[in-house]
């Protein structure tokens, strides 16, 4: 069976398992904030089509100095992306030809990207036995033969969190192997914790490449709004390669409004703090295994018979609701199922759902 590649396209799965196309589904299987986009946007959207037959600022100023003014950086550390992805690729099109190493499982187009513009692929490993931690002995002697390590934090689809300390501590290893270290951050901000954050540490590192994403916080995946965060330099090499006008103007004139918008992160915050904690102890409580996630997903699996995870996929289909798949993260291979964190209602509905489950069918 061709699985999807990633989350939120219920159409691909419902006829593989004999339902109608029709059928509604509850998707979890996307880490989307179910409070859906800020109540403002839409009119902000509206009113930014009379601009459409002006062509974008090239260097997108405005935007990139309200995410520098953000996380406290000069504008010429930020460079605007089409999306998470596209800083993802420029940042393995930075080491082209080069070696990269990926701590596993996590986001399929780090390889996708690496492979694309002819980096050698290492695998790191990390193992469910400890929640699938970073071990930092390991890290460091796979930096030895990298030119680049990629690293997702918080990770996905584990939804856990490398200590800022270990990852100062790997920067360190890096400057004295010549190794960078690419952190995707895109579900940073539905961290509670700024001490968390790693901006700071661009200052002193010219070897860390931050990457982020817009769309999952602010529920805007179809305007496509990320951004690369490194040394200047570092963000002069990738501004080169990057291709003129990749993100549009309606999405680049987001940027400031959305970053202004403190209630709707609160708001985010406080939701995310009670569903997740509310969910993890109901897993728990129903005897499946999940992973410590610090965001808007969880990992799990039925610890009474962890081989049983597509008969629970299918069992939660055919009960209207879509689980993300594991079966194109390296090291997971289907064992897994990532669920998001959805309003209180919709948690409900998987609850009751789950706990009809029976691994014995």
């Amino acid at each position: 069976m061709q699985w999807p590649s990633h989350g939120g396209r219920p159409e691909q799965l419902l006829a593989r398992f004999g339902l109608a196309a029709d059928r509604e589904i509850l998707d979890f299987s996307a880490n989307i904030n179910p409070l859906g986009p800020p109540a403002w946007l839409k009119d902000r959207l509206i009113a930014g089509l009379d601009g459409l037959d002006v062509y974008p600022d090239p260097g997108y100023l405005e935007a990139r100095c309200a995410i520098a003014e953000a996380e406290n950086l000069d504008s010429a550390q930020v460079l605007l992306t089409n999306g998470g992805a596209e800083a993802v690729f420029l940042a393995a099109r930075l080491h082209a030809g080069q070696t990269a190493t990926i701590v596993q499982p996590t986001f399929v187009e780090y390889e996708r990207a690496c492979r694309h513009y002819g980096l050698r692929v290492a695998d790191l490993p990390l193992s469910p036995d400890n929640s699938f931690s970073l071990d930092e002995t390991r890290a460091s002697r796979a930096m030895e033969g990298s030119d680049v390590l990629f690293v997702c934090r918080p990770n996905n689809p584990t939804g856990t969190l490398i200590e800022r300390s270990l990852v100062e501590r790997l920067l360190e290893a890096g400057r004295r192997l010549d190794c960078t270290l690419v952190v995707d951050e895109a579900f940073v901000d539905f961290l509670t914790d700024p001490v968390e954050r790693l901006t700071p540490l661009l200052a002193r590192y010219p070897n860390l490449i931050l990457l982020r994403s817009m769309t999952k916080l602010y529920a805007i995946p179809g305007l496509r709004l990320g951004y690369l965060l490194g040394s200047p330099e570092v963000v002069r090499h990738a501004a080169a390669l990057q291709m003129p006008w990749s993100v549009n103007s309606l999405a680049a004139a987001l940027v400031e409004p959305l970053l202004a918008d403190s209630g709707f992160v609160a708001r985010t915050h406080r939701w995310l703090q009670e569903e997740r904690l509310r969910l993890h102890e109901a897993f728990a409580r129903l005897g499946f295994q999940v992973t410590p996630s610090q965001v808007n997903f969880l990992l799990l699996r039925d610890a009474r018979c962890p081989s049983a995870t597509g008969k629970l996929f299918e069992f939660l289909l055919h009960a209207g609701i879509l689980a993300r798949h594991t079966h194109n993260f390296r090291g997971l291979d289907g064992a897994w199922l990532r669920l998001a964190v959805r309003s209180r209602e919709d948690n409900g509905r998987l609850l009751a759902a789950l706990g009809d489950w029976s691994p014995a069918g």
